[in-house]
């Protein structure tokens, strides 16, 4: 398994990637959906375009993972990790996320910031495992119509519905 860049001409490749990313995000809040390869490839489109770094872990010659990064000086931020099921836990995503740190160290950084579905166990055990435990901002919005809110975050002095 190796790092590669994604760029134009290799992005078509990373679209399905991105496309199930949006599935999984989906279903931690109990929507079932399809994936969508062309607003995938759109979305990457915009990153590039953006500026956003961006590599994938490929395996004879398929990509099975994505990192998608945002540099808002000093941060790096990861604002898409996703690896294909079936090749969790055989070191493509600390692949990625390494090459993210790499990025972060070489902007003088020590560490990378994490956007985490709440959700997403996997992830927060991932990035536990690599000595990330800050919790550094909470996102908050008012309900979309018609959402049902089922959970209570407690969190310091607050509550928040979720």
């Amino acid at each position: 398994m190796k790092i590669v860049k994604i760029d134009n001409s290799n992005a078509d490749k990373a679209a399905k990637l991105v496309a199930d990313f949006r599935v999984t995000l989906r279903s931690y809040k109990g929507i079932r959906s399809q994936p969508d390869v062309k607003a995938g490839r759109e979305e990457l489109t915009e990153f590039l375009e953006a500026g956003y770094p961006l590599f994938a872990a490929e395996d004879n010659d398929r990509f099975v993972g994505y990192i998608a990064c945002r540099i808002d000086e000093p941060c790096l931020w990861v604002e898409h990790i996703y690896v294909c099921e079936e090749f969790r836990r055989k070191g493509a995503a600390s692949m990625l996320f390494e090459k993210a740190e790499e990025i972060a160290r070489s902007m003088g950084e020590d560490t990378v910031f994490n956007f985490v579905h709440p959700n997403n166990d996997g992830m927060i055990g991932f990035l536990r495992s690599k000595g990330y435990t800050v919790l550094n901002m909470i996102e908050i919005r008012k309900p979309y119509k018609g959402e049902d809110l089922k959970t209570t975050i407690h969190v310091e002095n607050n509550y928040f519905d979720y």
